[in-house]
């Protein structure tokens, strides 16, 4: 395998190219810029090392570890890097589950937590439903209404990116039923306000949501009826009996694949249609939602007219269409939001965020709007503190020009993920990405767990999404230098893993 690596240490037009011998760790390393403090991952001990085993040995007495990585020292973290329990400095490139546009530690998010007023708003948590802070209209216009998805200016936040999803669902419904009555509510006297309470028809309809399989839009009920990625989010759990339509399954190299891919498109929106006809006798589709991008079952793409064509069918029939992007939003596509990629004549109805945007929530059409109060409600509807970081990060991210930055690092990114397949054939495929939001996948039984290991162990941190894919989740102050360090550690763990 050593003359692969020389043969891609040769040809690559990367400036990270060196020659590499199996074993031998590259040197490449990024100054310590973009907030980081450290400049490479530096790895002490195994991981999890002794001390995340400790600690993990004590919570395990508390509750159930087995989703444990390892544990985290936060306040030695700075940027990009992530340091453990154990002092292993680590390149996260996942990022709290895409979870930290900007890393961690960031300067200027430290110093807002000093202001009286952001501390006030910590500290006396509103029922924002109900007794919101006086300066809330303002702190909504000044964050989420700076970076509405074009032609959304309602919104309203949530905790999470389930419970966005879940009050968007229930938007939906609300919707439809306001529809086809011709009002917000039924008549004072009618049926409905009696059986709603008995889990009956009229108050209670027969209504569905149309999701893909592969999908995943959260863990509470509803979102879990719409989720299709893990049997171990699902088991035992009981859920609604909603459609399910086939999400396309495209074949790479993408410009090799080109009437394969349409003809797989083109059957999957056939079977949409056709469901949609075939529950509106049982009950009714009320609405599709759909991932830009799904994440957790596999960072599986589609191309943006597939994406058009989807929502000129939800106008053909007239049902709602939203889009989740939860783990897609704030700008780490190249866009602030995934979908703009798409070139939508007609908006989404409904758009969900929470993770990167600090708190969850989503935008919505006028048309989509309610107008009777507590339909959509719960105790805190989100937390205003994080709006304060939000409207910040906004500030950087555009200062700094951070949704170019992601693309055009993204593009780098790519470059070298298809170089390497290109020295490792049969072992990594299918490489894909929209900006910073990257994937490839990794053949043969147990290789993409090996090669996560071994990545790991070099001091690089990245995620697993499906069967066999690893997914690239960083910061938006992931640069090229960076990249130059993943690429050089996940060639010599392709490598180790080929033998």
């Amino acid at each position: 395998m050593a003359s692969r690596l020389l043969k891609l240490g040769k040809f690559s037009g990367l400036r990270r190219a060196v020659v590499l011998t199996k074993g031998v760790r590259s040197q490449h390393s990024a100054t310590a810029s973009q907030g980081d403090k450290y400049t490479r991952p530096a790895v002490k001990t195994e991981i999890p090392g002794p001390k995340s085993k400790e600690l993990a040995a004590r919570t395990d007495s508390i509750q159930n570890t087995g989703a444990l990585s390892f544990f985290c020292d936060f306040e030695q973290s700075k940027g990009n890097y992530l340091v453990d329990a154990d002092e292993n400095v680590l390149l996260d490139c996942f990022q709290q589950i895409s979870s930290l546009p900007l890393g961690y530690n960031n300067q200027e998010l430290l110093d807002l937590c000093k202001n009286d007023h952001f501390q006030a708003t910590l500290l006396n948590r509103p029922a924002l439903g109900t007794f919101p802070g006086l300066g809330f209209p303002q702190l909504v216009e000044d964050s989420l209404l700076r970076v509405p998805p074009p032609g959304l200016n309602q919104v309203i936040t949530m905790a999470c990116g389930s419970c966005s999803n879940e009050n968007a669902y229930k938007a939906i419904f609300m919707w439809y039923m306001k529809k086809k009555r011709g009002q917000e509510m039924p008549v004072l006297d009618d049926l409905a306000y009696e059986t709603c309470m008995k889990n009956q028809v009229p108050g209670s309809p027969k209504l569905s949501i149309l999701s893909f399989d592969g999908a995943f839009h959260g863990r509470t009920l509803g979102t879990l009826s719409t989720t299709h990625s893990k049997p171990i989010h699902k088991l035992d759990i009981p859920a609604f009996d909603w459609p399910i339509a086939p999400f396309p399954r495209l074949k790479y190299p993408l410009e090799v694949h080109e009437s394969e891919n349409a003809a797989e498109e083109a059957r999957c929106l056939e079977i949409v249609e056709d469901l949609i006809n075939e529950w509106n006798t049982k009950a009714p589709v009320a609405g599709i939602v759909i991932e830009p991008i799904q994440a957790e079952g596999g960072d599986n793409h589609a191309s943006c007219e597939f994406f058009r064509k989807l929502r000129d069918i939800a106008l053909k029939y007239d049902i709602a269409f939203q889009v989740d992007e939860v783990q897609t939003g704030m700008a780490i596509t190249g866009k602030w939001w995934a979908h703009e990629h798409w070139g939508l004549e007609t908006p989404p109805d409904i758009v969900s965020f929470a993770k990167k945007m600090f708190v969850g929530g989503f935008y919505f059409s006028d048309a989509i709007r309610w107008n009777m109060g507590y339909r959509i409600y719960n105790t805190w509807m989100g937390e205003p503190s994080k709006l304060h970081f939000l409207k910040k990060t906004i500030e950087i991210v555009n200062s700094q020009n951070l949704v170019n930055q992601a693309q055009l690092t993204g593009d780098y990114l790519m470059k070298g993920l298809k170089e390497l397949e290109s020295a490792y054939p049969a072992l990594l495929n299918s490489s894909r990405g929209q900006g910073l939001f990257c994937a490839t996948s990794i053949s043969g039984d147990g290789a993409r767990d090996k090669v996560s290991k071994d990545l790991l162990n070099q001091g690089v941190l990245v995620g697993s999404c499906g069967n066999e894919s690893i997914r690239f989740r960083p910061s938006l102050l992931f640069s090229p230098a960076h990249v130059d360090i993943v690429l050089d550690k996940l060639n010599v763990a392709l490598n180790n893993v080929n033998g």
